[in-house]
């Protein structure tokens, strides 16, 4: 069977936090990218409550756009918010206004959200409230394995050397997060040999379908 190649869509990555969208999808972006694919990168909080006292509170600002950058995102199609970290569930409507402004604005065929069982509250928040915003749209549940209870690995993007490199390269971007064991080369690429191991090529990124329109 021939493998669905995405080409000249309009595709959008939501990010609770800053890295997130990097660690969930990275090498996928950089492929989109490669096959032309317009793709915008949202983050909802740079998360400066929680950034080490070792940094400036604005450096996971700084941090995104460099790594956004070498996955091949333009700088105008990064866009930040500035909701407080662990505060989402607080600001839904505020969050809903916003996601349906951004899919007014883009109109993006293809969404990138985080999966709908992530423990983490913001994360939740963010992939509940894209259900309700993106109801005409195919929506991908990234994988984030250590926040997610269960996740269904229903879609496969296979990948190249080039691209798991280019999300290392991102990854390492984020050196105020490098004492969290997930901003690992070693951790992405093996997570990426796994999923590779499981669609019979050497490297790959798992998505939950969440609804899929052809």
């Amino acid at each position: 069977m021939k493998d669905v190649q995405f080409s000249g869509q309009k595709i959008l990555i939501l990010a609770p936090h800053t890295d997130d969208g990097e660690l969930g999808c990275g090498a996928t972006i950089s492929k989109l990218i490669e096959n032309k694919n317009e793709v915008y990168y949202v983050a909802f909080s740079a998360c400066e409550q929680s950034v080490l006292k070792d940094f400036p509170s604005d450096i996971l600002i700084r941090e995104v756009k460099a790594a956004t950058k070498i996955l091949g995102i333009a700088a105008e199609n990064l866009i930040l918010y500035d909701f407080q970290v662990r505060t989402f569930s607080y600001h839904r409507q505020e969050i809903l206004d916003k996601l349906i402004e951004l899919k007014n604005k883009i109109n993006p065929s293809i969404i990138f959200i985080p999966s709908v069982n992530d423990l983490h509250q913001d994360h939740s928040t963010i992939a509940t409230e894209a259900l309700r915003a993106f109801k005409q749209c195919t929506i991908l549940s990234y994988e984030v394995p250590w926040n997610n209870v269960s996740f269904n690995t229903t879609c496969f993007f296979k990948l190249d050397q080039k691209h798991i490199d280019a999300k290392i390269k991102a990854i390492h971007e984020y050196r105020s997060q490098s004492h969290r064991a997930y901003i690992n080369g070693d951790f992405i690429k093996s997570l990426a040999t796994v999923r590779g191991v499981q669609v019979g090529v050497q490297y790959a990124e798992t998505f939950d379908v969440v609804r899929l329109i052809l």
